[in-house]
């Protein structure tokens, strides 16, 4: 399916039907009438076998107690083999109602209160939440950074463990919102660094689907053929990939007998309820039938990060990171916007909403994270604003 196509079959504009992106602007930003390019959800409608396989479920008008089917299990196992090379088995398969519901069981499940928990900054701002809300201490190591470029400073990483005596580090692949699917001798490093320290790693891939160009994801488990498995908890969904978030339904795989077993004893206290069917219904179509719809939106998103970086050639002094992976573009305005006059610009004058980049990371201001998972349009009018505003500023 080529993108024009795409567009015309799934786009769709979705103010008046409670979305959070668009029905929610007046209370996030003090303003209903924003473009929307902030929280990570698109503007396409889901492919044909999600609507089919949930409509079915619903006709059948009966809703109650139900499992998780083996072609359910399938469907995931199938998709990780065939997309990423991961051969995970069923018995390692558990399932949450979200990313950041697992961020915050994993947190309490394998930390006690006040201990140290690592994050590379810029990164979305859950995994800071999940450990200040849970009481535990939160060490943050900054990624390098030259002109939109980031990379690990592994001495700074290692550092940061020894002297906080770190014992959880949350990983994020590919990295949002800095936009790095990380290399393979780049994971082996840094985790070979948190099993120098004997820190345990959760690695939250919720965009793996999502990497452009000649990258590949690695997942975390396949790193140094497997080397890391007995320190590692996963997590993925499709949720990104077919824009499925309140579908309420994440993988996670816990290779680890140990640590499968402690996650089924937590479980039993603080989540013991049924699945949501409706969320295994949809993933599963998705993972079965949405090959074609996925291949489009990637295209589509593609372009549209393409379409920015042409447009805003005229202004070198901005920094734009490569996006090798998620739908997330990271843009860096620091050289012509003052920092304390950022909100300012981004809102009144451009007249958008964006996630901040002090939310991502403390040293991050000044940076703006913008949405590609939406329309051409929306995208076009976007930066042709910032484009616009900037060229104000450099008067």
């Amino acid at each position: 399916m080529k993108k024009e196509e795409f567009l015309t079959r799934y786009a769709t504009d979705r103010m008046g039907t409670n979305s959070l992106k668009w029905d929610a602007l007046d209370v996030r930003f003090g303003d209903p009438d924003l473009i929307s390019m902030w929280v990570a959800d698109m503007e396409f409608k889901a492919p044909e076998c999600i609507v089919d396989a949930l409509r079915e479920r619903v006709e059948h008008g009966i809703y109650g107690y139900s499992y998780v089917p083996d072609s359910y299990y399938e469907a995931v196992m199938k998709w990780e083999k065939d997309h990423h090379g991961y051969e995970v088995q069923k018995e390692w398969i558990r399932i949450s109602p979200g990313i950041v519901a697992a961020l915050y069981w994993s947190v309490n499940l394998y930390t006690e209160k006040g201990d140290s928990i690592l994050i590379m900054t810029p990164v979305y701002y859950p995994f800071h939440n999940c450990v200040k809300d849970s009481e535990r201490r939160l060490v943050t190591c900054d990624l390098n950074y030259d002109k939109g470029q980031f990379t690990i400073d592994f001495e700074r990483f290692e550092q940061s463990i020894i002297d906080n005596d770190v014992k959880m580090y949350i990983h994020c692949s590919p990295a949002n919102p800095a936009g790095r699917v990380w290399e393979e001798e780049e994971l082996e490093r840094l985790f070979e660094i948190c099993e120098r320290h004997d820190v345990l790693i959760i690695s939250d891939e919720i965009h793996q689907d999502l990497v452009f160009g000649e990258k590949k994801h690695i997942p975390s488990a396949l790193v140094a053929g497997g080397k890391y498995r007995d320190r590692l908890i996963t997590a993925f969904a499709s949720s990104k990939t077919f824009n499925l978030a309140t579908c309420l339904t994440s993988t996670i795989v816990i290779e680890n007998d140990e640590m499968r077993q402690k996650w089924d004893d937590f479980m039993k206290i603080y989540y013991s309820v049924e699945v949501n069917i409706f969320g295994i219904t949809a993933v599963e179509a998705a993972l079965v039938g949405g090959q074609e719809w996925y291949e489009a939106v990637k295209e589509v998103i593609y372009s549209n990060y393409q379409l920015v970086v042409e447009e805003m050639k005229d202004f070198p002094e901005v920094y734009i990171t490569p996006l090798e992976g998620t739908y997330l573009v990271f843009m860096d305005l620091r050289n012509l916007v003052p920092v304390d006059k950022m909100k300012e610009f981004v809102q009144e004058k451009c007249r958008l909403a964006v996630d901040y980049g002090e939310w991502f990371g403390e040293n991050y201001h000044g940076f703006i994270r913008l949405n590609m998972g939406t329309r051409p349009e929306i995208v076009q009018k976007a930066i042709q604003n910032i484009k616009a505003c900037l060229a104000e500023y450099k008067k």
